[in-house]
């Protein structure tokens, strides 16, 4: 399994950064991972720091090197991350549970499967091409698909109807599996990054330039375009490379997940 990497985030115009991400990999698997800690919620960092732990921890105890079901895999790390992140809430009689969104990706055999509930994004990309993005469980996205009637009564159609850490149980979708080409790049990003980007521009951005280059400039833009009050910009970017050696350049070490990530009480 071969592929460069490189990932980035800054705090923007928020308090706290509660983006979190990171990557794990075999010889024969990687798992890709992005979560946005919920604003308006307790802990919302914790939250997404929790479900990028959970999903991890399962992967180096699962990929042997390989997984064994990808799919399988996906959707129960995801409900296992959920309901760890509920018994954090009971241990500590919190009223209002800490909530996050989370896309994870798995790249195994030259093939990528993923999962995700929220708004943040997965983007895949080939020449410059977008061949699929997540669908965001928001009202804004029902709306723009024709799920929603214009006169459907919703205060903020940008409100999430779904994310980890909701009394009730996640909706996700999952996708895959799909063959990657040498040089298919996937992006995982926050709304932080796509929300202040056309995708024109995001995708134009993405394949510009080397992953090391192409990331940090999106960052940029993002911040620049939103301004002072920007969102917490937090973007992962992944090329498939059949030819290159594992790690690819920019690799972090195996196992390394989270930006500035807190210790976690009781951890």
């Amino acid at each position: 399994m071969k592929f460069a990497v490189f990932q980035l985030s800054r705090q923007g115009g928020r308090a706290v950064n509660e983006d979190r991400m990171g990557y794990s990999y075999t010889r024969e698997a990687g798992l890709f991972l992005l979560a946005d800690g919920m604003g308006g919620h307790a802990d919302g960092e914790v939250a997404a720091q929790m479900a990028l732990q959970s999903v991890a921890a399962r992967f180096q105890r699962e990929a042997t090197p390989a997984l064994a079901d990808v799919k399988g895999f996906l959707e129960a790390s995801l409900l296992s991350a959920h309901h760890q992140i509920l018994r954090y809430a009971r241990t500590r009689y919190q009223s209002d549970t800490p909530r996050t969104t989370l896309v994870a990706a798995v790249v195994q055999q030259g093939q990528v499967c993923w999962v995700h509930c929220g708004d943040s994004r997965l983007y895949w990309v080939r020449a410059g091409r977008l061949l699929q993005r997540t669908r965001d469980h928001s009202f804004a996205e029902m709306a723009r698909s024709g799920a929603l009637l214009p006169g459907d009564a919703v205060q903020n159609r940008n409100v999430l109807f779904t994310c980890l850490g909701a009394t009730q149980r996640p909706v996700f979708d999952l996708e895959g599996p799909h063959r990657l080409l040498p040089g298919d790049r996937l992006l995982l990003c926050s709304d932080g990054l796509w929300d202040a980007l056309p995708d024109a521009a995001l995708l134009h951005g993405l394949c510009a330039a080397p992953l090391d280059a192409a990331v940090p400039a999106l960052v940029d833009a993002a911040l620049q375009a939103a301004g002072a009050h920007s969102d917490n910009v937090t973007a992962l970017a992944v090329e498939w490379q059949p030819g290159m050696e594992l790690p690819g350049g920019v690799a972090a070490p195996a196992g390394s997940f989270g930006l500035r990530a807190p210790k976690l009480p009781g951890g």
